[in-house]
């Protein structure tokens, strides 16, 4: 035969589990002591029950000071600021002596963020005790009080409610196994297999290798190439940048896969890309390339997940994921050369896709339209605004990068044009004056270069080259004083070139020819 108390402790274990829908967080080899959770009931988030003979009254006390350590561990496990524990003493008899002053206010730990309220349910007191934990849940629980019950009885009900509780959390558990990850490891190997292409082709850290494989690049895609809306996602630069994002992409990438499944999941990371390469277009003028903003998305599927499931986040993923981001985020803000546009952009992007798609064998049709038509919107205007002329989506090395193409090509015209066309409305540096008179003497345009050449020296005291190619429109003009001038100052700002020297020796050749 069993003892009421025992018939007690699993009832109220059965009320709280079943009706009440806790979970448990801890439950002792004897079955002695078990500890329940549920953050949304704002009154008792915690639930201890604990059956064991009490004796006295100072055990008690340090029970219930281990009671607030151990809720106080709890707390920071859920990421709670404050949690309410309720702490169930299930006993034949009450302590031997004065008990009462221990359990008669809710007890404090050190850090004040853990309130233990003690409720002492015992054979005298049954009744009136259960009707404290009944009121504190606004319900009723369903027991019979007798003397004794028997082992089948008890054990009816503990099955009950250990099977209810597993089931459930086997049930929150498939959530996070719906799909297993196929496309995590498809786009691990693309990146990797691009990779080696680059370094093949001329190196992943070569601007005209990267740009020539797609690499984000506002002038190309402002003359029409929107595939490299899509591309940046599989190229990266360097192997550093190549090894962080496959790092990355394995973790959360797989996460993601599994909670989605395999089609959200591609769907939710090429949105992503495209997000984060979309913000980037808008707000950094900067070659970029990278996995980084459909990474970043998968942070966003997973904050959607966290709006959707509120209660499993924060038990499983939350305050890690939040940790992770956080320190992602903060690294861009700070360290120069990351482009936080496209990390934002892909967040963004990540979070409503993942609001479009919704989780499995859910649906939210009102919500995933809206999702669907903001982002859609978003879309547009964002591609209108950066078409429109008004955002500032080319700068002055960008426009560098593409004249040396072009020039790399042998299309001096089209250079020549770039350049000219964007010194009408900005103010050209030496660097690219030089480059634009380069291009003028291939094209045989040598009054301009020379006007050009003089502009670069006047800006840039120091730049060799521009004295040498005045000294060679100057030689080509038979002009050759001022040819030995600019060859002269040519190999005193760069004594060890011997083209220089040689050119120098020439003219002075001439000139003496001419004397």
């Amino acid at each position: 035969m069993a003892f009421l108390e025992e018939y007690l402790f699993w009832k109220v274990a059965e009320f709280l589990i079943v009706k009440k829908e806790y979970r448990i967080l801890q439950l002792s080899q004897d079955h002695g002591e078990l500890w329940l959770e549920k953050t949304e009931n704002k009154h008792s988030q915690v639930v201890r029950l604990l059956k064991y003979n009490l004796d006295w009254s100072n055990w008690l006390h340090r029970d219930i000071r281990m009671t607030s350590e151990n809720g106080d561990r709890i707390r920071r496990k859920l990421a709670k600021g404050d949690l309410k524990i309720l702490n169930l003493y299930f006993s034949a008899y009450p302590p031997v002596d004065d008990y009462e002053f221990r359990i008669e206010e809710p007890a404090l730990s050190e850090n004040g963020k853990v309130t233990v309220e003690s409720i002492l349910v015992e054979r005298a007191n049954a009744s009136e005790a259960l009707s404290k934990i009944e009121k504190r849940f606004d319900d009723e629980i369903e027991v019979e009080l007798a003397e004794e019950f028997s082992i089948d009885d008890i054990e009816s009900i503990k099955k009950n409610a250990l099977s209810k509780a597993v089931g459930r959390a086997k049930e929150e558990q498939s959530i996070f196994n719906y799909g297993k990850p196929f496309f995590t490891y498809i786009f691990i190997a693309i990146q990797v297999l691009m990779f080696l292409v680059l370094e093949a082709a001329g190196g992943s850290t070569d601007t005209s290798t990267l740009i020539k494989f797609g690499a984000k690049f506002n002038p190309l895609i402002l003359e029409g190439e929107w595939w490299r809306f899509f591309t940046p996602i599989i190229i990266h630069i360097g192997l550093l940048h190549l090894f962080m994002n496959t790092l990355a992409l394995y973790y959360l990438g797989t996460m993601v896969e599994r909670l989605y499944g395999n089609m959200r999941f591609l769907f939710i990371y090429i949105i992503s890309g495209f997000s984060g390469v979309l913000a980037s277009f808008i707000f950094s003028p900067n070659l970029s390339a990278g996995a980084s903003g459909a990474i970043f998305g998968c942070f966003g599927a997973l904050l959607y997940f966290g709006v959707a499931k509120p209660r499993l986040f924060w038990r499983t993923l939350g305050l890690n994921i939040l940790v992770v981001l956080g320190i992602n985020l903060a690294f861009g803000f700070t360290i120069p050369g990351i482009d936080n546009a496209g990390h934002i952009g892909g967040l963004v992007g990540g979070f409503v896709s993942a609001g479009i798609f919704h989780l499995p064998k859910k649906k939210r049709p009102l919500l995933q339209t809206a999702f669907l038509l903001a982002a859609v919107a978003a879309i547009v205007l964002s591609l209108q605004y950066g078409f429109s002329g008004k955002a500032n989506l080319v700068d002055e090395s960008s426009i560098l990068v593409l004249a040396q193409q072009h020039i790399k090509e042998e299309e001096y015209e089209r250079a020549n044009e770039l350049l000219s066309d964007y010194g009408r409305s900005e103010t050209l540096s030496a660097e690219s004056l030089f480059m634009l008179s380069y291009t003028e003497i291939k094209l045989g345009r040598l009054e301009d270069a020379k006007s050009n050449l003089l502009k670069v020296v006047e800006l840039a005291p120091d730049f060799h080259e521009a004295y040498y190619n005045l000294a060679l429109i100057y030689l080509d003009e038979k002009s050759l004083e001022e040819a030995r001038t600019y060859a002269e100052k040519a190999v005193e700002l760069k004594p060890g070139q011997e083209s220089y020297r040689q050119t120098l020796e020439q003219i002075n050749h001439y000139l003496e020819e001419a004397a």
